[in-house]
Formats: C-alpha cells, structure tokens, sequence
C-alpha cells in the first residue's frame, strides 16, 4: 500500500482529463494524523499539478485522516460514506467534490 505521500506524487499520472472538460479549480487535501501532511492538486487547462503545502486560495477543502484517505483510494471506504460519518470534510465547492473521484483513475 503507498504511502500518503506517494498517492499525492501519483496523482498527475492518474489524472483523467478527458473527464475534466471545463474544470479550473484548485483543491487542498488536508491530511491527518501519522504520515499525514497538506498537498494541494491545481486542475487547469486540462492538466493537474501536484504539489506539497497549503494553497492561496482553494475552491475546495478535503479533510480526512491518513488512513481513511488510504482506505478511500483503495477501495475499501468509499468517500460518500466517509462523509457521511463525519471523516471526510468538505469544504467549499461541493459539486467538484462530487466530480472528482471520476476525475482521477483509481
């Protein structure tokens, strides 16, 4: 299983821009807990660049602890019932939050 951080570096390569089209947005992962740590993803002109550290302003706010964020990208939780229980904050624009899991290959 990677790491939090090697599913963050991991992100550009997993970006499905085809499923993008129109999307400018930044988003900040707040990650949580052991091995944890803040990244920001900048989805633009077709492109997504990952990088490490908060973001000036983003259009939305992920927060969720390490292992839940590992669990989600697994496959073993899924972020609608992580939100739901009150482990996956959101903050900001929740229709991109709903558009991104079909934003990145898993």
């Amino acid at each position: 299983m990677p790491t939090v951080k090697e599913s963050f570096e991991a992100m550009p390569g997993r970006f499905r821009a085809d499923k993008a089209s129109g999307t400018n947005a930044t988003i900040q992962y707040d990650i949580g807990g052991d091995d944890g740590g803040t990244w920001n993803a900048v989805i633009k002109d077709g492109a997504c660049t990952v990088n490490q550290g908060a973001a000036t302003n983003p259009s939305l706010t992920l927060s969720i602890a390490a292992q839940d964020w590992l669990d989600m990208l697994s496959g073993k939780q899924s972020g609608q019932m992580l939100f739901m229980s009150g482990k996956l904050k959101v903050k900001g624009d929740m229709g991109l939050a709903m558009k991104l899991g079909s934003m990145f290959a898993m």
